[in-house]
């Protein structure tokens, strides 16, 4: 008598991740987002308050994780790996949403457009996300990390370290120079339209 093959339900995480690259994507991956669909939810929660929005973010994780499981080298866990993806999206919407509402940097413009924008205000507002925008993406790729954890999501540099693997000492001076550059950036943009606001990266702040 032929064995049956396992359950899915008995499959560990290795052995799904081998049953989807065998071609039984559906089935190993219903098990997948059954098995941790609760757990990646609650971590995009605790940085989306919305319980929808958090709903819709943790599809979309799933969503990445199913086109991406196939190159999966099993480096590290399967939830460790759901969960940075979790975060990356979860921080790429609030990143965006934060845009949306027209983030206002503390003192970085002198007069930000009003809440009631008239036609040149709404103008100007566009202008200034996109300037925002242009400005985070100019940051090295540490800083910029830094930047949108810490202040779009508003992560605790405590987290942030255990997150990153890096001390909280070193987080907290990517930030520094993450905000005073994005400041500086923002102010020559809006003073010289048109003109050069490349951000001026040191070596030492490279790091």
């Amino acid at each position: 008598m032929v064995p049956k093959p396992p359950s899915p339900d008995a499959l560990d995480d290795v052995s799904l991740v081998e049953d989807f690259k065998a071609g039984n994507k559906e089935r190993a991956f219903t098990q997948i987002v059954r098995k941790y669909q609760q757990r990646i939810y609650w971590v995009v929660r605790r940085l989306i308050p919305d319980h929808d929005d958090a709903d819709d973010v943790s599809q979309e994780v799933f969503v990445r994780a199913y086109q991406a499981l196939g190159d999966f080298r099993a480096d590290s866990q399967l939830f460790t790996w759901l969960y940075r993806i979790a975060v990356n999206v979860a921080m790429n919407h609030k990143r965006k949403s934060k845009l949306r509402e027209m983030v206002d940097i503390d003192e970085m413009i002198s007069h930000p457009p009003s809440d009631d924008p008239t036609p040149d205000e709404a103008l100007e507002r566009g202008e200034y996300r996109e300037i925002l925008e242009d400005a985070i993406k100019a940051l090295p790729e540490k800083q910029r990390i830094v930047f949108q954890m810490r202040y779009f999501d508003e992560m605790p540099y405590e987290e942030m370290a255990k997150v990153l693997h890096k001390s909280v000492g070193g987080l907290k001076a990517n930030y520094f120079h993450a905000v005073r550059k994005v400041a500086v950036y923002v102010r020559k943009a809006h003073g010289e339209r048109g003109g050069d606001a490349d951000i001026d990266v040191t070596k030492e702040e490279k790091e």
